[in-house]
This record gives C-alpha cells, sequence and structure tokens, in this order.
C-alpha cells in the first residue's frame, strides 16, 4: 500500500556501527516486513563512526530505528546512555539485539496517520 495522496512516505532510519553486525540482519529483512505489512517508507541507513557522533545523534546502540526522526521505543527519549554499543530491545520472546517486527510496523503505521 501506498502512502496516501497528498502525504509522504514516512522516513525510517536505521542508526548502526559497524563494529556491530545486528543491522544488517534489521536492515535486509525491512522492505519485506514493510510489504508484508502494507505499508511504504522511505529507508535510510545512517552510521555512527565515533563517540562523539553517537552523543550529538542521541544513539542508543546498534540498531536505532527511528521512524520520522521519533525512536520505535516509546522510553527511548527518557534515555541518555548514547554510544558505540550492541542495542538490545525487549521483545514478546526476550530480550533480543534487534527490535520485535509489530514494534516496527506499529511505528510506521502510526506515523502514517493523518
Amino acid at each position: 500500500m501506498n502512502a496516501p495522496v497528498g502525504r509522504r512516505a514516512p522516513n525510517l532510519e536505521v542508526l548502526y556501527f559497524e563494529g556491530c553486525p545486528n543491522h544488517e540482519a534489521l536492515a535486509s529483512r525491512l522492505p519485506e516486513l514493510l510489504d508484508h505489512a502494507g505499508l511504504e517508507a522511505e529507508l535510510t541507513l545512517q552510521p555512527i563512526e565515533s563517540e562523539e557522533e553517537a552523543q550529538r545523534a542521541r544513539f542508543l546502540g546498534s540498531p536505532t530505528v527511528r521512524v520520522d526522526g521519533r525512536d520505535i521505543e516509546p522510553d527511548a527519549a527518557e534515555r541518555t546512555d548514547f554510544g558505540l554499543k550492541c542495542r538490545l530491545y525487549r521483545t514478546p520472546e526476550g530480550v533480543a539485539g534487534l527490535p520485535s517486527e509489530q514494534l516496527i510496523v506499529d511505528a510506521v503505521a502510526n506515523s502514517a496517520d493523518p
């Protein structure tokens, strides 16, 4: 499904650093996940290359997923533990190196709501 007429597709941004491999698995499955959910988004991969850049970008670890600049985790705005590290997410299956597919789908779908 395309973005409604007159609305742009949201920007789905994956921030990562090369020292953590989890972003590769996520980036490769995002197009299929969005397609299956009937959603459209502009995918951007953004490398974070230094601690200074991590602080400026408010990078909570790799991969950090944002939709239109907002982290997909509801409590992320309150966190301050920025840096070059692998990120962990709470999922229905337990703690994992990738966010749940439902968390991603919900964030994209909610950003597309008028």
